[in-house]
């Protein structure tokens, strides 16, 4: 159910650019970890006015499948939904105050992109979220997340379409129901919504973010907070971000394979007590610990492993790597195969971040 504050927009008249079906499409272009994957049928969305007829179409499939970027799913050799490529373009400055400007960003604005938009305007705030691979639309899905910045944080509202009902929503935090790499949208039926918009309120009052080792060390921030700019941070995590993630196009990979478990204070007491140097952050007051799921998939001897066609990456064991010709089937064995593992070995239950689409 969709909380009071959600209000129903008007919607346009079905006339735009046409929406042109492909059948058996491929997708293996379509997805950043590269998996063969083929579609019933794709279709392009690109602008609000095609949205009735999308909705027309998508009621002769039994299902609907949303894709941005392609940069967190797990996708099945085969599909037989309706799969809707989102590839809306536009940034805009919708509004201001004297705290703040609201930015809205069309839902397939290419998520790095936009935030260079942004950081090169001086609207400051998303800085810690450069080169995370997806779209704007795709991002309070996942609720994305980096160097101690999520998209919640910044978020203002977004516009939605209802696939099924053929209405257009404006939606707020509370409708969207973020948590942790998590959101309204990852626990509704899907194929449902498709975000059209998203709206980003970003702070006049900006300070840079620095609690994360990776930045608070970095060369290149050490001059005092007066010399740190959103640019320098910007620069900051584009480098480490280089240097320690493989780049989709050369390496298939979905980023962040596995989310940070949370544990509570007793099970983090006894892992210290058996792993001094276990890297955790303290959640809650003490009162439960995230675990550093990198950490533990690193200790456990998986960093670098190859199992035949897909494996972990050498320099970052949050990452699964297609080494070419790998499909859902070979990716899901070695998730599952380190999940065992850590479970086994530590106590802690893994959960995976890419959402699986069959």
């Amino acid at each position: 159910m969709l909380m009071p504050s959600a209000i129903f927009l008007e919607t346009s008249s079905p006339a735009g650019p046409p929406l042109l079906q492909v059948h058996d499409q491929d997708l293996t272009s379509l997805n950043t970890l590269g998996l063969r994957s083929r579609a019933r049928a794709l279709v392009r969305y690109s602008a609000a006015e095609q949205l009735p007829l999308l909705s027309e179409l998508a009621s002769h499939y039994d299902t609907a499948m949303v894709l941005g970027g392609g940069s967190n799913v797990v996708l099945a050799p085969q599909l037989d939904c309706l799969v809707v490529k989102v590839e809306s373009r536009g940034i805009e400055l919708v509004d201001e105050s004297k705290d703040a400007w609201i930015i809205e960003a069309q839902a397939g604005e290419v998520w790095h992109d936009f935030v260079a938009h942004c950081v090169s305007q001086g609207w400051n705030g998303l800085e810690n979220l450069a080169l995370i691979p997806g779209t704007a639309g795709a991002a309070p899905v996942q609720n994305i997340g980096a160097y101690g910045v999520e998209l919640d944080q910044r978020f203002h509202s977004l516009v939605a379409w209802d696939l099924h009902t053929g209405r257009l929503l404006e939606m707020g935090p509370d409708d969207c129901r973020f948590s942790y790499r998590n959101s309204f949208f990852k626990q509704s039926e899907p194929g449902r919504w498709l975000i059209t918009a998203l709206r980003l309120r970003l702070p006049k009052a900006w300070r840079p973010a620095l609690d994360y080792p990776d930045l608070r060390q970095h060369p290149s921030l050490q001059e005092g907070a007066a010399a740190v700019t959103a640019r320098r941070v910007f620069d900051a995590v584009c480098e480490v971000r280089r240097r320690k993630l493989p780049d989709p196009a050369v390496l298939g990979n979905a980023g962040s394979f596995f989310k940070n478990p949370v544990v509570d204070a007793a099970a983090f007491s006894a892992l210290k007590a058996a792993h001094p140097d276990l890297v955790a952050y303290e959640q809650a007051g003490g009162r439960a610990y995230k675990l550093a799921a990198g950490w533990l998939i690193d200790r456990a001897g998986w960093k670098g492993r190859r199992l035949e066609r897909v494996g972990v990456h050498d320099r970052q064991a949050l990452v699964l790597v297609n080494h070419g010709g790998a499909d859902a089937h070979d990716i899901q064995r070695l998730a599952d195969a380190i999940k065992a593992d850590i479970q086994a070995r530590f106590g802690v239950a893994l959960e995976q971040e890419p959402v699986q689409v069959r």
